[in-house]
């Protein structure tokens, strides 16, 4: 790919299939270059967190997210050029199988992100019980599809040397396509999974000691110099090509959408200053981890100074002018949220005083009144009426798209949102009404009834999580809600002083 005089050099590590090895190895091909000094910026495709957070680790830097649903092909380049900054080599982990997307045209796959970018594929083959049908398979992906540039081959799960020459024999023979490496069947220990994919690498006490052992895999297994020079030669052969997508391409499509929030905002909430500048708190911490690197640096972008809080190990809640909940696993830490009453009491006590609170998933089961897991029933904030419970199997998962179809705290009405639900809880009992929730999904499962962002006052939960850096309005509201608080805040406290 190249970007005026400056060429990007990268890769897509894709699979058949999900589950075929690709996220370890790209965990391992990450590490080891990075041993070698070399300076990876890694990136996803598709809406995913836990794998996100796993390769951050293992590039030593951000992770960010490429996805063509939720954004327009000119957000998801202008995204990848920005976030590639100063790094030697990109390296992007698919999702699913390389041609799986939402329709029959492929939209939202793996591939489509490989042709946006220009950027050549390495498809990780899991060779389980098979030989000479590997070269088949490979095959018809280098014809299905003559644009996706298929540059090589790693095999997976192999059985000794006899099962990887037999492999490789028919691949050469029938597929001309090199094999960088071949990896021997892995135990699970280093990589427990977990609901929709690997363990959070915060919730992993050995998370360094397992992405060393992913490089020593690589080191090992794959020829990490041959992949790295033929990732460079692909780079200088081929140019950053125009698209039909770009025509599309507005000027406010050639700004960060950080930019564009700004300039959206332009009366007076742009330039903010000193006193001026809103401070937002983030839960996070291992109970409460799922956070785009977009949406927490957008923030910052547009002004805000961000503080983070932990219900784990805080009994107290600093002063802040806004929340944002993301989401996680609390059930995984239910009694320990459950015994930190002071805390939950002064969450209540704050929502109710309209502090802006926004919440996605995990957090939106915080704000609630309760989660049972396995006849237990775990108090949580009691701020929104409602009460959860945990399933053995996803209750939403996908894609969303919504239109805001009442008046709330966070979003103008009549917009159309897209984002993602990813859980596995479900309502036990809640007490609303219609006019209460937000969005009407015209994708997705939501909240209850096809309806999702529940809010009371300042407080909105919702099951649909958003990409920031393609959706301006979400930080336009939580930003415009913060700064009205403070400025409440400022009155009150005028008033206090005059009287």
């Amino acid at each position: 790919m190249q970007f005026n005089d400056k060429k990007i050099a990268g890769l897509v590590i894709a699979g058949l299939k999900g589950g075929t090895g690709k996220t370890v190895i790209s965990l391992g091909i990450s590490a080891a270059w990075r041993n070698l000094d070399i300076n990876v910026a890694p990136f996803k495709k598709g809406p995913d967190y836990i794998d996100a957070g796993w390769l951050a680790q293992a590039a030593g830097r951000p992770c960010y997210n490429l996805d063509t649903f939720l954004c327009t092909p000119s957000q998801v380049r202008q995204s990848f050029i920005r976030n590639f900054s100063s790094a030697d080599i990109a390296l992007v982990e698919g999702n699913r199988g390389l041609y799986d997307g939402i329709d029959t045209d492929g939209h939202t796959s793996t591939a489509e992100i490989a042709k946006l970018l220009n950027l050549p594929v390495l498809l990780v083959l899991d060779c389980t019980k098979s030989t000479r049908t590997m070269a088949a398979l490979l095959m018809g992906c280098i014809h299905f599809d003559p644009h996706v540039q298929i540059m090589g081959v790693i095999l997976n799960q192999v059985a000794g040397k006899r099962h990887e020459g037999k492999v490789r024999d028919n691949i050469e023979r029938f597929c001309n396509i090199p094999v960088f490496g071949s990896v021997p069947k892995l135990g699970a220990d280093d990589f427990p999974e977990r609901h929709m994919g690997l363990i959070p690498s915060a919730e992993h006490a050995l998370a360094e000691q397992s992405i060393e052992s992913a490089a020593k895999v690589a080191n090992s297994c794959i020829d990490l110099d041959a992949l790295y020079k033929a990732c460079m030669r692909f780079s200088i052969e081929q140019s950053f090509c125009k698209t039909e997508a770009d025509d599309d391409i507005t000027a406010t499509d050639n700004c960060p959408s950080s930019v564009v929030a700004k300039k959206k905002i332009s009366s007076g909430t742009d330039c903010l200053i000193n006193d001026d500048r809103p401070t937002i708190g983030i839960i996070r911490d291992s109970a409460f981890q799922f956070y785009y690197p977009d949406n927490l640096e957008i923030l910052e972008e547009r002004g805000a100074i961000l503080k983070l809080i932990s219900p784990l190990t805080q009994t107290h809640i600093p002063e802040v002018d806004a929340i944002y909940m993301g989401g996680g696993f609390p059930e995984t830490h239910a009694a320990q949220l459950a015994d930190n009453i002071s805390f939950r009491s002064e969450l209540k006590e704050l929502a109710q005083k309209g502090l802006p609170i926004y919440a996605e998933c995990g957090g939106l089961i915080f704000l609630g009144r309760s989660l049972t897991l396995n006849g237990t029933v775990y108090p949580m904030a009691d701020i929104l009426p409602l009460s959860f419970g945990l399933s053995k199997r996803p209750v939403g998962h996908g894609y969303t798209e919504v239109k805001v179809v009442n008046k709330n705290p966070f979003f103008d009405l009549g917009e159309t949102i897209r984002g993602h639900e990813f859980r596995y809880s479900h309502i036990i009992d809640i007490d609303y009404q219609e006019t209460e929730m937000a969005f009407s999904m015209t994708r997705g499962k939501g909240i209850i009834a096809k309806h999702d962002g529940f809010f009371k006052d300042n407080v909105f939960g919702t099951y649909t999580h958003i990409l920031a850096s393609c959706t301006p309005a979400w930080s336009d509201g939580i930003i415009r809600k913060a700064l009205e608080y403070k400025m409440q805040k400022k009155k009150r406290l005028n008033h206090r002083s005059i009287s």
